[in-house]
């Protein structure tokens, strides 16, 4: 069994290659939204590290259909039937309370659950994910494979200008405005049945609708939640987390550590911003390939402050469970190294991260953060620049990561697998 010891105490070394590598990309390669030619020399430019530096002797790069945009299309669904729903309410109330049903159930499906509900109303592009594995010198036996995406997201406007408690604040507003104006067309309905409720403006249930045009700012400023015309550079999301696996095998290569009967790859999925469109593209078209050995992998998504490394039980907005005994891994190797992590979860209105794509193709994955789930300055906004890496976060990452290897290796999921 291999020892990875030494390894573990380049941990700082490590993270500096890492953010020389970040910030290598951020200032040279194109921007690298969803399905773009930067995400796509992203990929390229990995895979070259892989062949090279990482003694990887199985390296490609996948291509994939995706609509960048539908993933925040749901805001201009949404927030049509909504105010459709508002004025519908004074002259066809049945409407407006079908409207917002529509409107939430639109939301529901395309950021809760990840679906492609509303994918066909929106260009195509080709988004791309780059694989590089090792095997080991004797019979394979499992595999595990560490996991980032390399594209970017666009800019958050109210939490770039505002912050984070103005962001959710904001989208809490609109969520009420919706609520209210089902509930106000639920009982205008429940005492006059379908008539119009402009002949009574003098009842209170007709005044409360008047005044709920007051959510009606919230609402119209939704509208410009994304800029598209502004790329982040994704330093931390997620540039951190696909150098993450880079790192660990270029450092295994630089000291000759090998396994017998481990295959350790990289595989940086495309598209996560888009609605996780990458993972779960390659996990569909790769299963059967993947399912000749045990395989796991490990998934990390903006790994930066130290005190906020965090496995991840559930994802999805907190609607999926994720592999119990891999995340136990993870945990118990930090405390191992006596490193901080917690347990937690991506919670409700967290989103989502690539794990979700993998597992519902039956591969196991566990989810890595190193982020408050409580909006942070960077998080989707130019803040989340080279220039705001934190290499403790990525020093101790890896180092844990080097941990679960080395047990990987020594077969502790072995049962489970």
């Amino acid at each position: 069994m291999a020892d990875l010891s030494g390894i573990i105490e380049k941990k700082e070394e490590a993270a500096q290659y890492m953010e020389q590598e970040i910030t290598y990309i951020c200032k040279n390669l194109p921007k690298r939204e969803p399905g773009s030619e930067g995400e796509k020399q992203a990929c390229e430019y990995m895979a070259e590290t892989l062949k090279k530096d990482c003694g990887c002797d199985k390296v490609y790069i996948d291509s994939f259909e995706v609509r960048p945009r539908s993933f925040f299309g749901w805001i201009f669904f949404t927030i049509s039937f909504v105010i459709a729903a508002m004025a519908c309410f004074f002259f066809i109330p049945i409407l407006s309370a079908i409207f917002v049903v529509i409107g939430l159930f639109t939301v529901a499906m395309q950021l809760g659950f990840y679906k492609k509900f509303i994918d066909w109303a929106f260009p195509k592009k080709t988004g791309h994910t780059v694989y590089g594995s090792k095997k080991p010198t004797g019979e394979i036996k499992r595999r595990i494979l560490f996991n980032g995406h390399p594209d970017a997201v666009w800019e958050w406007r109210v939490n770039n200008r505002l912050g984070g408690v103005a962001f959710e604040a904001h989208g809490v507003t609109c969520i009420l405005g919706a609520v209210y104006y089902f509930v106000l067309s639920v009982l205008y309905m429940i005492k006059y049945g379908l008539k119009p409720a402009l002949p009574v403006l003098s009842d209170p249930i007709v005044i409360a609708a008047f005044a709920g045009f007051a959510f009606l700012p919230f609402l119209i400023g939704l509208y410009f939640m994304v800029n598209y015309k502004q790329v982040v550079d994704g330093a931390n999301d997620n540039l951190s987390g696909c150098y993450m696996g880079i790192a660990l095998l270029k450092y295994l290569q630089d000291n000759n550590i090998t396994f017998e009967n481990t295959e350790i790859g990289v595989v940086n999925t495309g598209s996560e911003e888009a609605g996780i469109r990458g993972s779960r593209a390659f996990a569909k078209k790769h299963k059967e390939e993947l399912s000749d050995v045990p395989t796991v992998i490990y998934s990390y998504d903006t790994i930066h402050d130290p005190g906020q490394l965090m496995v991840n039980y559930r994802d999805l907005n907190g609607l999926r469970r994720m592999d119990k005994e891999m995340c136990d891994l993870f945990y118990e190797s930090a405390k191992e190294l006596d490193l901080p992590c917690k347990k937690g979860w991506v919670p409700p209105f967290g989103g989502s991260t690539d794990t979700v794509g993998f597992m519902e193709y039956g591969i196991r994955s566990a989810g890595i953060t190193g982020l408050n789930h409580k909006l942070e300055s960077y998080y989707h906004t130019r803040k989340d620049s080279y220039d705001n890496l934190d290499r403790e976060g990525l020093a101790n990452c890896f180092a844990i990561t080097a941990k679960v290897l080395e047990h990987f290796d020594e077969g502790k999921l072995d049962q489970s697998l």
